[in-house]
């Protein structure tokens, strides 16, 4: 059986805000001491990363499955402290929106008709044997130990390949367990990475790919161990530990703040050790609350997190989204983000949520794991659009 972490319920409404990146004078100041701590530690330079651009072009030249942006020159961005936006919707905007309610209200009227579709995504779902076929990397015994669960596998096709892999063996190629999820290739529609939890032995992995991707925000849906005692997720982020290092990846954070509703934000700079270049900024949202296998009480932490993130440009990076597996409550958020997003681009194909979900696990097996779930993304896009629209006649009135 597919499988994510248990964890509790709970959940208010709230408002987010966050603290700015530091300025360009900081960022020298920054560099300074990664200097002088790289200097006092000792630490020798990998050569993962002197190998960098050199496996970046064979990666290429050799047809290897997609892999996201490595570019260091590319133009991060950068968080506001400001509270969350006020959403402006343009006239078509409402309209789409108002199209898309009715849509949803009258389907959450028909229960049994969301519990037939969701009986019609298990019926067409992914077999074991089949996915084996589809999953030759992952499935190689010098990467088994990579995978936290074996019936979770990202196929060869969209896998996230790391190019300066640090597992120099050849049939290792690159892996992590990790998948590039889209819908579209519209530069307004976000494009995700789903994952499971970082083991260990895979944190360097972990940010690599987040370096490599230009990953702007990581949403953790998970607790790092639940109420059983049982392990979903590594620290892969030791937040509270001050300035550390996964391998020659260096990681500081500049702020962590708790939400009213139980969102654990953290504000990361990642960067190589021996890099010349400003840190990568990256928002990490962890809401530890959404219980494995379930849904929360209510849809406000969510939706919150998809406010602040669903106006991130897609330009940076696909945003990472992890549970414990990488597909039950990975999935649920991914299904109710993208529908928001394409209903604001006029996209009402985005209205049949079996055809989103099935167009997910076409790239990731399981994703949206129980009915539960799959209620709750109606549930939640109904929330965000009634709230779209009741923001959009407020402002008109004032």
């Amino acid at each position: 059986m597919l499988r994510e972490g248990a964890i509790q319920n709970g959940n208010q409404r709230h408002r987010i805000s966050y603290g700015s990146l530091v300025g360009h004078n900081d960022l020298r100041i920054k560099r300074r001491r990664l200097t002088k701590a790289i200097t006092a530690t000792g630490n020798v330079i990998s050569s993962r990363t002197r190998s960098r651009k050199s496996a970046m072009a064979t990666a290429a030249s050799a047809g290897k499955p997609i892999t996201g942006s490595s570019s260091s020159s590319a133009t991060p961005f950068y968080f506001s402290d400001d509270s969350l936006p006020r959403p402006a919707l343009t006239s078509d905007q409402l309209r789409y929106c108002s199209e898309a309610l009715k849509f949803f209200k009258d389907k959450l009227q028909m229960p049994e008709e969301i519990h037939e579709e969701f009986l019609t995504l298990q019926a067409n779902r992914m077999r074991s044997s089949d996915m084996k076929n589809r999953c030759s990397v992952a499935l190689d015994s010098v990467n088994s130990s990579k995978n936290r669960y074996t019936d979770v596998l990202p196929f060869d096709e969209n896998r996230v390949v790391l190019n300066p892999c640090k597992d120099y063996r050849p049939s290792a190629r690159g892996y992590i367990n990790a998948s590039f999820i889209k819908t579209s290739s519209s530069e307004s529609i976000s494009q995700f990475i789903a994952t499971q939890g970082p083991l260990p032995h895979t944190f360097e992995d972990f940010w690599e790919m987040v370096l490599q991707c230009r990953v702007p925000v990581i949403v953790m849906l998970t607790r790092l161990v639940d109420n059983y005692k049982m392990v979903k997720c590594g620290d892969y982020f030791q937040a509270e530990d001050g300035p550390r290092e996964f391998g020659n990846i260096f990681i500081v954070t500049k702020s962590i703040r708790t939400t009213d509703s139980s969102l654990v934000l953290r504000h990361l700079e990642v960067n190589y050790k021996e890099s010349e270049e400003p840190p990568l900024p990256v928002l990490h949202i962890q809401y530890p609350e959404w219980p494995d296998h379930g849904v929360p009480e209510n849809t406000f932490a969510v939706r919150e997190i998809l406010k602040r993130v669903y106006d991130i440009p897609s330009s940076p990076g696909p945003i990472v989204v992890h549970c414990s597996a990488g597909i039950g409550r990975t999935g649920t958020y991914c299904t109710i983000h993208n529908t928001i997003q394409r209903v604001l681009v006029g996209d009402m194909s985005t209205l049949d949520l079996v055809n989103t979900i099935a167009l997910f696990r076409s790239q990731r097996i399981g994703m949206v794991q129980t009915l539960d779930q799959y209620h709750f993304c109606y549930n939640a896009i109904v929330d965000e659009l009634e709230d779209l629209i009741s923001e959009f006649n407020s402002q008109r009135i004032s």
